[in-house]
């Protein structure tokens, strides 16, 4: 429920800014591709000014998001590591149990030999 709510309060405004920003930009606009001739239309795209904003919101998103798991690398390392640490001792500590168990069945401790 929590969640929800703060996804509430951060997307909303988000989404509100986004829809007036692309209300008020639907003005066509030409981005030239080729650097060197402006007026070269085959390097042009022409789109309104809205669908710039938002490929650029989205290039943000996506890089932000790449670049954050990149640096989150070494932390998935050692997780992954220490995940297959505790499978070993998981399964050690098993096996002890198990063996422990068959020594107790195997000859109980009124049953063996005094001196």
């Amino acid at each position: 429920m929590m969640s929800k709510l703060v996804n509430l309060i951060i997307l909303l405004p988000i989404g509100v800014v986004l829809v007036l920003l692309s209300v008020a930009n639907r003005q066509s606009v030409t981005m030239a591709l080729n650097p060197f001739n402006a007026s070269d239309n085959v390097l042009a795209v022409s789109a309104p000014f809205f669908v710039y904003i938002f490929i650029a919101f989205i290039l943000g998103i996506l890089l932000g998001a790449l670049f954050t798991w990149i640096s989150q690398r070494k932390h998935r390392k050692t997780a992954k590591s220490s995940k297959r640490e505790a499978a070993l001792w998981r399964a050690e500590a098993d096996k002890q149990k198990a063996r422990s168990t068959e020594v107790s069945s195997a000859r109980p401790l009124d049953q063996l030999p005094s001196s």
